[in-house]
């Protein structure tokens, strides 16, 4: 399908998002900058960094609550340490495969607010109370395929 005018574009994304995208990358590619959709691509960039910052944070909040399952879930610890363990393995990896340093950088800037809404949730699951106020662990020592506490 060819579209030559940007209006025309436009009315593609209302449409077929996923064609759009196609054209959109056509045309980048052919230099052909005049005929770009630029309010939907701009949309579009906005999104894709808002959903990467959201899944990087929401790894980040699974390796923590983990972390915070095996290091203070005594009563539950014999029966699935491995399996946390294997768990936060798996969101590490999840996380390093995606990170940027400028992701890096945001996780850095909210690893309070991410610390303290993993507490919560770990605070519902466990009915323990006994987390620390602020985040035990730093941003290296979450991000490391091969750190875990000491129990």
């Amino acid at each position: 399908m060819q579209l030559p005018f940007q209006s025309n574009l436009k009315e593609l994304y209302e449409i077929d998002d996923y064609l759009w995208v196609e054209r959109t990358i056509d045309l980048l590619k052919k230099k052909k900058f005049n005929e770009l959709d630029l309010e939907n691509l701009i949309e579009e960039l906005e999104d894709l960094g808002r959903e990467r910052k959201n899944k990087v944070e929401s790894l980040l909040r699974q390796i923590i609550i983990h972390l915070l399952l095996l290091e203070y879930w005594s009563q539950e610890y014999q029966d699935n340490a491995a399996h946390w363990q294997a768990e936060i393995t798996e969101f590490r990896f999840q996380s390093n495969g995606i990170l940027t340093k400028n992701l890096q950088n945001y996780l850095a800037s909210k690893i309070e607010l991410i610390y303290q809404n993993s507490v919560k949730y770990t605070k519902r699951k466990t009915n323990l109370n006994s987390f620390p106020k602020k985040c035990p662990y730093t941003l290296e020592q979450l991000l490391d395929e091969d750190w875990f506490p000491i129990k």
